[in-house]
């Protein structure tokens, strides 16, 4: 198990990656046409409209931001909030099951991005870099939370 917990913080890294990167290509097809385009439409979303175009920016936005980790457990907690109501407010209302009312992607998203806002980004992340920064130039902020490092061995 030692190894295991050793590499946590590079796995959660991974999966913070991974999971920003597939978010931020489902935003990028729904406000860029690219990819296939939005789901059901095959081209943009309009822009403005209301919920598709705005959680697609959140979608493009939030995936890159989690992808390089900056922006942290707030950043991917928005995107789990915007897939949960992507999923009870356009989803759920056609059908009961996610497999009936295709919401499985907003179900899988919403608790993916769960473990990010919980557990933190795990290693390589911007926000240990830009803290790491600011508190060797002294432009960090009274109170600021340096982020744990870790330590093989401990908990």
């Amino acid at each position: 198990m030692d190894a295991l917990d050793r590499a946590r913080p590079y796995v959660l890294a991974l999966y913070r990656i991974i999971v920003g990167f597939l978010f931020a290509c489902h935003g990028a097809a729904a406000l860029f046409g690219v990819l296939g385009g939005a789901p059901g439409r095959g081209t943009a979303v309009p822009a403005g409209v209301w919920p598709y175009w705005w959680a697609a920016l959140i979608e493009f936005g939030g995936g890159i931001l989690v992808l390089v980790g900056l922006g942290g457990r707030a950043t991917a907690l928005l995107c789990s909030g915007t897939m949960a109501y992507a999923y009870l407010v356009v989803h759920q209302p056609r059908a009961l099951f996610p497999l009936q009312n295709a919401g499985e992607p907003a179900v899988l998203f919403c608790w993916s991005f769960l473990l990010p806002a919980v557990f933190g980004p795990g290693a390589w992340a911007l926000d240990g870099v830009v803290l790491r920064s600011a508190a060797v130039t002294g432009h960090g902020h009274a109170g600021a939370i340096e982020p744990r490092r870790f330590r093989p061995g401990r908990r």
